[in-house]
């Protein structure tokens, strides 16, 4: 009997992730809110689910019984809890229980860290609304899980890039960024990369288990913005020193400016069998085209 899959904001990683089980014959659903989508993902052959997780009305077929769940839905724009979360959770009967679900969070659950080393085992210190909204998402999961026999795997993501999502028009036109010498530590992992790990979490990640998710490479934003310029042979953009940055770049941006870490992936790598198909910001750019 094919597995039956249900994804849970089916964007980008939803539809990677879709197309690999896909390939492998399983069922897939992706829970949908307008028409448009559910076109596009009929035609990748995904079935679509309607529901809106603003609307706990409209969730009430969700999941299939025995489902394996990603959740990859963003919690709402403003505010440190996740509601759509609690919502999608409420939703769920004792007689339509998941078999698993993998949770997409981020690591910007653990703040700044000034540069150090951090591992699954350090607490969690999110600084900014979306990360706190994350780790309330997390929370209620991992609280939902402790009453329910289903086994929860949360994944901390550090920055994803790959085709599609490198930030071409910003670089051409000419924004700056932070003093390589000023930036702060930070990582990344390629699209393609972050679809096979969220199966492997699916296949053998432990229930309860908080996996950090990145490439073997720690670098800087600046670095990453120099690199995707040479890549696409774009000049690269101006660097501003800290000071002067604080006036002219954007609010969004100055966020992550304002934390420094380096994620330690080897529980990835170990416990989920992980071996990266670009394991730093080189193999991940290597032929790019626009």
């Amino acid at each position: 009997m094919s597995e039956t899959v249900l994804i849970v904001g089916c964007g980008d990683i939803g539809t990677r992730v879709a197309g690999i089980h896909l390939a492998q014959g399983a069922r897939v659903s992706g829970l949908v809110r307008t028409p448009v989508r559910a076109a596009q993902l009929a035609a990748l052959g995904v079935t679509p689910v309607s529901g809106d997780l603003d609307d706990a009305n409209t969730l009430t077929a969700l999941p299939a019984p025995h489902a394996l769940v990603y959740y990859f839905a963003p919690p709402p724009e403003s505010g440190i809890t996740d509601s759509r979360m609690e919502r999608f959770l409420q939703a769920i009967t004792r007689d339509a229980l998941p078999h698993k679900i993998v949770y997409i969070s981020t690591s910007g659950v653990y703040g700044d860290c000034e540069g150090a080393w951090v591992t699954e085992d350090a607490p969690a210190k999110p600084q900014t609304a979306r990360a706190q909204a994350r780790l309330d998402a997390e929370t209620r999961l991992l609280a939902w899980a402790r009453d329910h026999p289903v086994p929860v795997v949360i994944l901390r993501v550090g920055g994803i890039y790959g085709p599609g999502r490198l930030p071409v028009e910003r670089i051409r036109r000419g924004e700056p960024v932070l003093r390589r010498e000023e930036a702060p530590c930070t990582n990344r992992i390629h699209a393609d990369d972050l679809a096979r790990i969220c199966l492997a979490a699916a296949g053998r990640g432990s229930a309860g288990r908080i996996y950090n998710v990145c490439d073997d490479e720690h670098s800087t934003m600046t670095d990453y913005f120099n690199a995707v310029a040479d890549a696409l042979g774009i000049a690269r953009p101006p660097q501003l020193p800290l000071a002067e940055a604080h006036k002219v770049l954007s609010p969004g941006l100055l966020s992550y400016l304002n934390e420094s870490r380096r994620m330690d992936n080897r529980r990835m790598r170990e416990e989920l069998g992980v071996v990266l198909r670009y394991p730093n910001l080189a193999a991940g750019l290597a032929g790019l085209g626009e």
